[in-house]
């Protein structure tokens, strides 16, 4: 299983790069059986607040994680791609038993084996991953799995990143109607996908319900604003990822970093304005350092706060 510290390396090895451009619950019976995936779906009109699954003590029982995970506050968890049986059934039974949700889970292949490599072998060990990564949503009941479609680097140009991930990614639909499960391309610091409209653009040219945008607010901070690609995106995004950034003194890349909620440069009012414009009202999931119950609880509340606007 790929740990989690992985994706924050990334993120420290790429933050000289300019970043790159990556709710819903169950849908009526009737768009199930009609081949369409759930549609977002509202929780008393709102937002419904998730907290990434590596955040929780890792000293704990999986059991004992998501208990926590109800009592600060929290509606629902994401997890990550775990290729054990045995493990994820563990995580399933203790989901269930504190009654928490898994609502999307976090594909952990797509970093060593970006689908948009030019290497047949390293494709397809990122497409067996996004392949556990599918069954781990449907075996949990989540209908949504985070994707990073491709990295351009010096052996792979941004023409390239597009067409091969696209390519690859086409051969995944067919599962991920069969399991109703959504894809969602996040934004990350890939040097791919820079801007809303190309997010926008890459997704519509799958011509699919089951391919959207899982959208991070704190990622975009470096090279535009959440709010604009929130407006852009609209209803293509399937899910939401919270973290705060923060630019610093003289800024540089080498001073830019995350920051806990409300402790960095992102207008919260304008993203929960945002949010609301487009009818947004499905998991928004926190993405920071892992911490201890009171730690949990305070990022609980800030939620309430800076998202749901309580």
């Amino acid at each position: 299983m790929k740990q989690h510290s992985s994706r924050r390396d990334f993120l420290k090895i790429s933050v000289s790069a300019v970043c790159a451009a990556p709710l819903a619950s169950l849908g009526s019976a009737a768009a199930t059986l009609a081949g369409t995936p759930p549609a977002p779906a509202p929780a008393a009109g709102r937002i419904k607040k998730a907290v990434q699954i590596y955040m929780l003590p890792k000293q704990l029982s999986y059991a004992d994680r998501f208990k926590m995970a109800r009592d600060v506050g929290f509606e629902a968890v994401e997890g990550q791609t775990v290729t054990d049986p045995k493990e994820a059934e563990e995580i399933k039974k203790a989901a269930d038993d504190a009654k928490v949700r898994i609502h999307s889970v976090m594909n952990m292949a797509h970093w060593d084996n970006p689908l948009s490599s030019s290497d047949p072998a390293v494709v397809q060990k990122s497409l067996d991953g996004m392949k556990t990564s599918l069954h781990n949503a449907k075996l949990w009941g989540a209908d949504a799995v985070l994707l990073v479609p491709g990295v351009v680097n010096p052996e792979t140009s941004y023409k390239d990143a597009w067409t091969r991930s696209q390519k690859e990614i086409r051969t995944l639909i067919p599962l991920a109607e069969e399991l109703k499960v959504v894809i969602g391309m996040e934004e990350v610091w890939n040097k791919f996908l820079l801007s809303p409209l190309e997010m926008a653009k890459y997704v519509d040219e799958f011509k699919s319900p089951w391919i959207k945008a899982y959208f991070d607010v704190g990622n975009v901070v470096f090279y535009g604003y959440p709010q604009d690609w929130i407006h852009t995106l609209g209803n293509r995004i399937v899910r939401v990822h919270l973290k705060d950034f923060k630019m610093g003194k003289g800024w540089s890349p080498v001073t830019a970093n995350f920051v806990n909620l409300g402790d960095g440069d992102i207008d919260w009012a304008a993203v929960r304005k945002a949010l609301a414009d487009v009818g947004y009202t499905g998991y928004a999931t926190t993405e920071l350092e892992a911490g201890d119950e009171a730690y949990l609880r305070d990022l609980s509340k800030r939620v309430d706060k800076l998202v749901l606007g309580l």
